[in-house]
């Protein structure tokens, strides 16, 4: 009776062994397949003060042009990350201001690109365009974008965003009211007549400039940004002692706002949070508001 106990005991203690073993080697074996599928559009490393500040990301850089001969809009440049092992980018079209050139806007590029985006340039039909014009050749750089660029396997046609300075700025607004797909908006020292937009859906980050004259905060900035619902993702940032003029050359508060806004909104990737919400403070900044936390 004592040796078949002990038999039992034996048997019971190897089968406890081998089930723990089991279920050790299944968490092993779905962990990082589980962790990897809650976003499948992280793209680069765990993201730092350091690493959005900085004027280039994980990402080395290529580009390529696009004629002004082309239909829709006046041409541009076009950067990308040169790896094809991280899967597709989304894609980005930021669009100059009034009397502007894609050159005015150009430090842009390769800065989000190496953080993991397909960005592109682009000129318009002609410098005077007005910002209904600048939307509607955003949209057809966008399609240029994902359906005829060289790099078009490189972009996912889910996830696109429009920045824009002044006339590009409100041409961004009326981009995304028109078209509620696009995934994010980035209006900078925005200029339009039109000062309400209530049907704008698309998460939009506005940057306005503190003693900006062309258009001044009060009757552009601040009304855009207060016009878009309350059931928007959206902020605004005022930049300290700026100009109108502030976008058209390096800017780490434009750039690192700006990275984190297209990585939250674009790539869905929450650890961008942190630096979004509590809102953006600090001495270039005369002020910011928001509607922390995200939905």
């Amino acid at each position: 009776m004592h040796a078949t106990i002990k038999q039992r005991r034996s048997l019971l203690a190897a089968l406890l062994t081998a089930v723990l073993a089991a279920m050790v080697g299944i968490g092993v074996a779905t962990a990082p397949s589980a962790a990897a599928q809650d976003n499948p559009f992280e793209r680069g490393p765990a993201p730092t003060v350091a690493s959005i500040e900085a004027t280039r990301g994980h990402y080395s850089v290529s580009t390529t042009s696009v004629s002004s001969l082309v239909s829709g809009f006046g041409g541009g440049t076009i950067y990308y990350p040169t790896t094809t092992s991280d899967g597709t980018f989304g894609g980005v079209v930021i669009t100059p201001g009034y009397t502007g050139r894609q050159s005015s806007i150009s430090w842009l590029g390769a800065r989000i690109a190496s953080q993991g985006f397909v960005v592109f340039t682009i000129d318009t039909n002609t410098t005077l365009d007005q910002p209904g014009q600048r939307a509607d050749q955003m949209q057809a750089a966008l399609d240029y974008l994902v359906d005829r660029s060289s790099v078009a396997n490189r972009v996912d046609e889910n996830r696109l965003a429009v920045m824009g300075h002044s006339m590009g700025g409100g041409g961004s607004l009326e981009a995304v009211r028109d078209n509620p797909d696009i995934k994010a908006a980035i209006p900078m020292t925005p200029w339009h007549t039109t000062k309400s937009w209530s049907r704008v859906t698309t998460p939009t980050l506005i940057f306005g400039a503190e003693n900006d004259s062309v258009a001044p905060v009060r009757t552009h900035s601040e009304p855009f940004y207060t016009s878009i619902p309350s059931s928007t993702d959206k902020m605004y940032i005022e930049l300290d002692r700026a100009s109108h003029f502030a976008p058209n050359t390096s800017n780490t508060t434009i750039a690192k706002y700006s990275i984190s806004w297209l990585k939250r909104f674009v790539d869905n990737d929450t650890r961008y949070d942190q630096f979004l919400c509590p809102l953006p403070q600090g001495s270039a900044i005369e002020e910011s508001r928001g509607t922390c936390p995200f939905g």
